[in-house]
């Protein structure tokens, strides 16, 4: 090493001590520190009793927006048409009513689907489609009616388009629900658009 590099190390410390953040007095807020947790897909659960598992997808909620996370549904041997179909549907609400588990929880997901809520299938004149719950679906939560819609939405439930026919216990007509992109990401302020289905 020569005499002039020597020379230079002694320099070179003071500089670079003198680039750190100097404390102040004078108070700061930027708010609360980021989340370190972000939202990420957890590993299905493998489901219980006899039958044929199904991967399905399902919307959960985390912050503000929907989130799709993978999930197993169990639908019985032999299932067909629209027996499949609401097996399938029955399924999907369970896993939505279901409590998140503990990798979701710390990722924050979260759900407003309420549990008890039961399907069938459709009733004389409506499409061979349609799904009834035993809630209407406008008594459900704009973010229930969200996860709901946008699960079914991309499951076998689905008309060809990507919509979904849902009705309630009462004797209104069904109506046809789609699942949009402003309702994934707010869907507190966006509840899913829907049509009147005509009745045969």
């Amino acid at each position: 090493m020569t005499v002039r590099r020597l020379l230079a190390l002694p320099v070179l410390a003071a500089l670079l001590t003198g680039c750190g953040i100097r404390a102040t007095e004078v108070p700061t807020d930027f708010g609360p520190a980021p989340s370190r947790v972000r939202c990420s897909p957890a590993e299905p659960e493998a489901p219980t009793g006899s039958g044929r598992d199904v991967a399905v997808r399902v919307s959960l909620l985390c912050g503000s927006s929907l989130v799709t996370v993978d999930r197993t549904v169990r639908v019985p041997r032999g299932s067909a048409g629209a027996a499949r179909r609401v097996a399938v549907a029955r399924g999907l609400l369970s896993q939505l009513a279901a409590p998140p588990s503990a990798a979701e929880t710390e990722a924050r997901y979260t759900t407003d689907v309420p549990g008890g809520i039961t399907v069938s299938g459709p009733r004389d004149g409506d499409p061979d489609t349609t799904l009834r719950l035993s809630t209407a679906p406008g008594d459900l939560t704009s973010y229930a009616l969200a996860q709901t819609v946008c699960t079914f939405a991309q499951s076998a439930v689905a008309e060809d388009d990507g919509s979904v026919v849902l009705g309630g216990p009462d004797e209104r007509a069904p109506r046809r629900y789609v699942c949009t992109d402003e309702v994934r990401t707010r869907p507190g302020s966006n509840e899913p658009p829907s049509s009147e289905v005509t009745r045969d």
